[in-house]
């Protein structure tokens, strides 16, 4: 059965669950706003493509749900809260949006987040990083999916003080997700016998990281750390490159990589990081199949957070057709509900404090001759089991945690 065949079948069922009862599906229309950086730094790791994994979805799950029809409406957020806040404002109120998908910046997720729970609609965010989302920002109205600061420290910056890393210089983007990256691989360092001996914090975005990386140099610390990500990271890695920081001895520990960012600099240039992901195109026959169809829409591969809008999206929809309501409260508690079992994750569930865990992966990225191809990028050293990964609720300060 191919896995398109599988989702079908998936939705059917839970279409069939809830028999001939009488649908309260708001106007007889879902309606699912994306939300993304669709034109700067962050534009590759979601940004149309994102758009188009969702539209994927909603294809595969074929086009309504318990006879309602799905529209999607979309807005670049421009890496800005009030922008964002702005748009999504408008959606709630005025175009009957009943979920924000997508939303990268984690400024932006935090400030969206506050309003979805105002108007009780709900939100799946893809793209973010900061493990505050589910943390102290944490509402019953939003959840978090792919990944977070949280597994990025337990895995990269854990193996690379392991190896020998106990020094470390901390390059930080200067807003919510730098903080909470650089705060949650402090604990890491610290926790395995490290140091984190100083920091540099950067406007985001930014174009000339020559004093960033000099200052970081000029520490002596063993590793650079990256707590940014998108073009930053990019950008950065290729100063540093320019500037001879692997060659003077340090390690270059870049804290959130994406496939495209490997992608735009190349083997050669990337060759040896180490990097931890949610999720890996190349994993096994059921994301190959998914990413094969998935490159025929884009012409890309996808990262993870392709997949996971993808995923979400698909079990979003299942939730509405067994519940037959598009309400907040009721889809959410359905998805908390209902094991994620599919191309991005096995056995992957939804906590109370809206917290999306799953497996994640300690990669590396391949040297150029290991790869066979452009997108032959990483090798999997291990997998970081789900309770290993994300904070544990004895951990957290949720308000949804009892």
């Amino acid at each position: 059965m191919t896995m398109m065949k599988k989702l079908l079948t998936s939705a059917v069922a839970s279409a069939l669950m809830v028999g001939g009862a009488q649908a309260e599906i708001s106007d007889n229309t879902v309606k699912i706003g994306y939300l993304a950086d669709m034109s700067g730094t962050y534009r590759d790791l979601a940004g149309p493509n994102g758009l188009a994994a969702l539209n994927m979805a909603i294809k595969d799950f074929g086009g309504k749900v318990n006879g309602a029809k799905i529209e999607v409406v979309s807005a670049d957020d421009r890496n800005s809260p009030d922008t964002s806040s702005s748009t999504v404002r408008r959606w709630v109120e005025n175009d009957k949006v009943d979920l924000v998908a997508g939303m990268v910046a984690s400024s932006v997720s935090i400030a969206v987040s506050k309003i979805l729970e105002e108007h009780d609609r709900l939100g799946i965010i893809s793209g973010s990083a900061a493990s505050s989302i589910t943390n102290e920002h944490c509402t019953p109205n939003h959840i978090h999916y792919v990944y977070d600061t949280y597994p990025l420290a337990n895995g990269t910056a854990s193996a690379v003080v392991k190896e020998g890393g106990k020094t470390w210089y901390m390059l930080t983007a200067d807003y919510a997700f730098g903080h909470a990256l650089e705060g949650d691989v402090t604990r890491v360092v610290e926790a395995n016998g490290g140091e984190v001996i100083g920091a540099v914090r950067h406007p985001f975005p930014t174009q000339d990281f020559s004093s960033f990386i000099l200052q970081a140099q000029a520490s002596g610390a063993d590793v650079v750390g990256l707590a940014n990500a998108g073009a930053d990271t990019t950008n950065a890695i290729t100063t540093a490159s320019e500037f001879g920081v692997t060659q003077s001895g340090q390690t270059l520990a870049a804290l959130l990589l994406f496939l495209t960012d490997v992608h735009a600099l190349g083997a050669e240039t990337a060759q040896g990081i180490q990097l931890t992901t949610g999720w890996y195109w190349d994993m096994n026959d059921e994301t190959r199949e998914w990413s094969d169809r998935f490159m025929e829409e884009t012409g890309v591969r996808p990262t993870m957070v392709h997949a996971g809008i993808y995923s979400s999206t698909m079990q979003y929809l299942n939730a509405v057709a067994a519940t037959g309501s598009d309400d907040a409260q009721t889809v959410r508690q359905q998805m908390m509900d209902t094991p994620i079992n599919d191309m991005f994750a096995k056995n992957g569930k939804i906590r109370v404090d809206g917290r999306m865990v799953h497996d994640m992966y300690l990669a590396e990225v391949k040297t150029p001759e290991e790869s066979k191809n452009e997108w032959d990028l990483y090798k999997i050293l291990r997998t970081i089991p789900a309770e290993e990964s994300y904070r544990p609720l004895s951990e957290s300060k949720c308000k949804l945690v009892k």
